[in-house]
């Protein structure tokens, strides 16, 4: 089995702007000439066809020409956590099951950005958590956190979670995912320094609230600026011809 290629995007949360972060770095390394996939091995809170799933909308903001039943493994109706979701379907699911899939995906591509479901503490089958899946898969993480007040606890709590179970991590983003109004929050001003000073992990940029609609562009263009993007595309050529040398 090939060894898959890429970064796994987690949050602190739900609802922290994981799909748009994803699917703005998938766009903008593409438009870099990377033959970048994405990839959400489960999602909930809506089938395919509504339009509304994550895989949709990566797909819609990237302009990548995949089935969403390819890009998202197992979809869930029900808007709870994969493991309750899965059970209430009558569906059943391993850790080696989803690593075949993004094997299989990944031959068409030569890395992935992987958006994981919710934090990394989230139970995603009876044995394993969110975190399990990102060792299994031997790939670092990326985080996405909220900028305002209380950011500091829940990244650095998650920095500590990845660590503890040896999963590497290149560092965090914010994301504005609703427009803030710094004055009333003066936190957001010191709250990246504060997490990389106790935790060493680097902060990769703040992705800016996105007003009216959006597109592809606005998306790469929102990544270029703000986002630490050289950073990122280096340790994702650095890792695919590591594996290349040991294949």
């Amino acid at each position: 089995m090939s060894q898959i290629r890429g970064i796994f995007v987690t949050g602190t949360d739900t609802a922290v702007g994981k799909t748009i972060v994803t699917a703005a770095l998938s766009a903008a390394l593409r438009t870099d000439g990377m033959n970048i996939g994405i990839w959400k091995p489960v999602q909930s809170g809506a089938l395919l066809g509504s339009g509304t799933t994550d895989a949709e909308l990566l797909l819609k903001y990237t302009g990548i020409n995949e089935l969403p039943q390819i890009v998202a493994t197992y979809s869930f109706e029900a808007p709870l956590t994969p493991l309750l979701a899965a059970k209430e379907a009558g569906v059943s699911f391993e850790l080696h099951n989803l690593v075949v899939a993004g094997t299989e995906l990944l031959m068409r591509y030569e890395s992935l950005i992987i958006e994981g479901a919710g934090g990394v503490a989230v139970p995603l089958t009876s044995d394993y958590l969110v975190a399990d899946f990102i060792r299994e898969l031997q790939i670092p993480a990326l985080i996405v956190a909220r900028s305002g007040l209380g950011t500091i606890n829940h990244t650095l709590l998650t920095i500590s979670y990845l660590k503890q179970h040896s999963i590497p991590i290149i560092g965090f983003i914010f994301n504005d995912g609703v427009e803030i109004d710094k004055h009333d929050d003066p936190s957001i001003a010191t709250n990246a320094a504060l997490i990389e000073r106790y935790s060493g992990i680097t902060f990769l940029g703040q992705f800016p609230h996105l007003k009216g609609e959006i597109t592809s562009k606005l998306l790469i263009n929102a990544a270029r600026e703000h986002i630490r993007l050289p950073f990122i595309k280096e340790i994702l050529v650095e890792q695919a011809v590591k594996v290349r040398c040991e294949s």
